[in-house]
Order: C-alpha cells, then structure tokens, then sequence
C-alpha cells in the first residue's frame, strides 16, 4: 500500500494547473447515458473514482475511450445491461447517479446501494423520493435499487420534486432524469453547486431545456431524446481550496492555474481574513503568505457558505495560526477523523459533538498518521509540509480518488515529498 513521506518546512512557490472536477466528471459520464451518440468530456482528471465510474459503464456494455489529452469518449449506444453491480461500485458513492439516466432512457435500471468515504450517513432515500414523484417504481431489494416505469408507459412524467434537504447528487439525478421525462420538472430547494450548474450546461448542450440552474429552484423542460456533444469538466474547486490552504499554511507565492475565485468565495474570505494575500487573476487565483496567519472560525454549510469538503484543510491551517477557533461542521457527522492524527502531530484541539475547538501551535512535528477518508488525507498532507521532520501518511488510496497527482503538483512547488510503494 502506498504511502507518502513528507520533509516539512518548505515554501512552495510557482505555479500549478487545477485539475477538472471530480464531482463533476462522475455524474458528467452518467449523462453520457442518456444518449445513443458520443459525448466527448475533456479536461477529465485521472483518478480513482473515474476509472471506475468508466469501468462501470463499460460493464454495461458502453464503449469509453480515454485519451492521452485529459478527453473521454463516451459512446452508450450499445448499452444493454442497465445495472450497476455492487462489487463495481462498493468503493464509490456516485453510483448512484447512474439511477436517474438509466431509468429515464431505458425505463428501468438496477443500482447498488453505495459505498464511498465512511464519514456518516449519505440516505438515497430522496433520490427514490424525487424518481417515484416522476412515477418511477422503485424497490430496495437485497442491497440494490430496483426501478422500473409503470406497466404502459415509456417515459417518467414531469413533477415538482421538494426535498426534505438539500442534496447535490439528488438534484443531478433529477436533472438527468427530468431531461427525457414528459412535461415539466421543477426542482425546489434545489443544490446550487458549480458543479450541477456544470452539468446543466453539459445537458444544454446534448438538447436538454433547462432554466434555473445555480439557484434553488430548476426548471426543466422534457425532451424526447438527447444528442452527443463536447464539454469542457469544470476546473476542481476544492482542489483549488486545497491547494490554497497549503500555499498559506507553508508560506510561499503560488499561481492556480483555472483555479476560480467566485467558486470559493467563503473559503477565499476566510484565507484573507487570516491574512494571506489571494487574488482573482486571468485564468486563475494567486495567493501569497507570509508567517503565521490568525485562526479563524467557522461553520461548513451548503453552498454557497463553507464546503464541508474544504474543513479538515482549513483546520490544518488553523492548527499552526495564532489564536484560537472553532470550527462546526454541520453536514457529516463523522467528519472530525483527522483530529486524532493532526493531534499525533502535535496539534491542540479539542472536540465537542459537532465543534472542534483549536488552539494554534508554533510548530507541528513529523510522524506516522493514517489517512481515513479523502479530505481527511490532504489535511494530513499539509500538516506534513509544515511540519519539523519526516511525515509519513499511510492509506493514501483515499487521496488518489479525489487528487489527481497530488504529491507531483506539490513537488513542482517546490515540496519536499514522495511517493513510496
């Protein structure tokens, strides 16, 4: 299992290209079922959740080309087996997102309950709330979801789908779903993430009518059938994030190149109220930090407030600031397992229920730390690059799902890390 060895103390400097968005590729190659043409994504970052999310449209019997260049060629007119088993899908939440298009062109699709990081309880039960408002059938039956059309007819039925919370892959499902349904879907209380408004651009492309997009409340108008297209994956804004807070928290001068300011507004305030220097350029965001910042609260909520995927990150800034804060996470419950670790690096924080209070420390010092969920592992990478003396961070497959060539991008800034089998 690989692992990466951290020496610590290094200001990055340079520059470094955002990689496509992986919250946004995955439910973009599930669109691509919705057509019998070819859709060609590109800039489609190479990471573990795509290849399997490709490996599982390929398991139904859809051709999908990766290329060289960050492009991928979907061809689904071939498809025959509209499932998604669980042995292909155990590892990645997202499967799910296969429920909407599947069930939309063909009329039924088999979908395994799924897995993905274990950092709380991510219920499908909106997903067959919303479908089963379009007249979907749907069944949980040993493990999997079991959908069909009612008997006569062909396609779902527009509806005005509300659900109980806001739930991004809900929203793409419906979106997906209501782009072939007969008649009008509105969305209400609807995610406003860049990556549904992403995908909405996408489904405009192959034919869908969408209206709405990027507020709480979506209009789709159902089309017959929908055509190939080419599209550009959105630019990975919690990479960007991520990356920010390591520019920060070692110090240094660094250029995101695609990075997008307006897609990270709280995180970006926040980084300047702890005093780093970040700045919207063309094509990109710079940001340059000197010393220690200043510790900073705050709250992850939906967007567009604080990213629940951007809080360990944030916290590892703040572990090294002056000051204390407190940081409450309000989406996931299990969210805080990097505590543990960060505290293995000497980090002082302490946590009540949904808060982690955290008082800054001049110095962490290298040590062995386990990586427990995605983000939780770039918190520890950035721990590590401040850091006196080694850092070793174990189970790092969790990085490999949602970065794309992490510890390469770092090293070009100048980090001192590597990757040891």
């Amino acid at each position: 299992m690989d692992k990466l060895l951290i020496r610590g103390g290094r200001q990055l400097r340079g520059e470094v290209a955002i990689s496509g968005a992986k919250n946004a590729a995955l439910p973009e190659l599930c669109a691509c079922l919705l057509t019998a043409q070819p859709v060609t994504l590109s800039n489609v970052p190479r990471l573990q959740d795509v290849a399997t999310m490709l490996k599982l449209i390929r398991n139904m019997g859809v051709s999908a080309e990766r290329g060289e260049d960050g492009r991928v060629t979907v061809d689904a007119g071939a498809l025959s087996s509209p499932e998604a088993p669980y042995e292909m899908v155990k590892t990645m939440r997202a499967s799910v997102l296969a429920l909407g298009p599947l069930l939309a062109r063909f009329g039924r699709a088999t979908v395994s309950l799924p897995g993905g990081c274990a950092i709380g309880s991510r219920p499908v039960d909106q997903h067959i709330k919303g479908l089963s408002a379009m007249g979907a059938e749907i069944a949980v039956e040993h493990g999997y979801m079991v959908a069909k059309l009612p008997t006569g007819w062909t396609r779902l039925k527009g509806a005005r789908i509300a659900t109980d919370m806001v739930t991004v892959t809900g929203t793409e499902n419906f979106l997906m779903a209501a782009s072939l349904a007969e008649g009008e879907t509105i969305l209400e209380n609807a995610a406003q993430e860049p990556e549904i408004t992403d995908l909405a651009e996408m489904l405009i492309r192959m034919g869908a009518r969408i209206e709405g997009h990027g507020s709480s409340r979506i209009r789709i108008q159902g089309v017959e059938k929908l055509h190939g297209c080419q599209h550009q994956v959105v630019a990975d804004r919690i990479e960007t994030g991520t990356f920010l807070c390591a520019v920060a928290a070692t110090g240094g001068d660094v250029l995101l190149r695609h990075g997008r300011a307006d897609h990270l507004e709280a995180v970006v305030e926040k980084l300047r109220d702890a005093g780093a220097t970040v700045t919207a350029v063309e094509g990109g965001i710079r940001l340059r930090s000197q010393g220690r910042l200043k510790a900073q609260s705050f709250r992850t909520t939906e967007y567009p407030g604080f990213p629940t995927d951007m809080q360990a990150q944030f916290m590892a800034l703040n572990c090294i600031s002056h000051g204390t804060a407190k940081v409450t996470e309000t989406i996931f419950e299990n969210r805080f397992m990097h505590v543990n670790e960060m505290v293995r690096l000497g980090a002082n924080i302490q946590i009540d229920g949904k808060v982690a209070v955290l008082e800054g420390v001049a110095q962490l010092s290298g040590a062995t730390v386990m990586a427990t969920d995605l983000r939780a592992s770039a918190s520890l990478v950035i721990a590590g690059l401040v850091a006196e003396g080694e850092t070793v961070v174990d189970r790092i497959y969790h990085l490999d799902r949602g970065y794309d060539q992490m510890e390469t991008k770092l090293r070009g800034l100048g980090a001192d890390i590597e990757r040891v089998k």
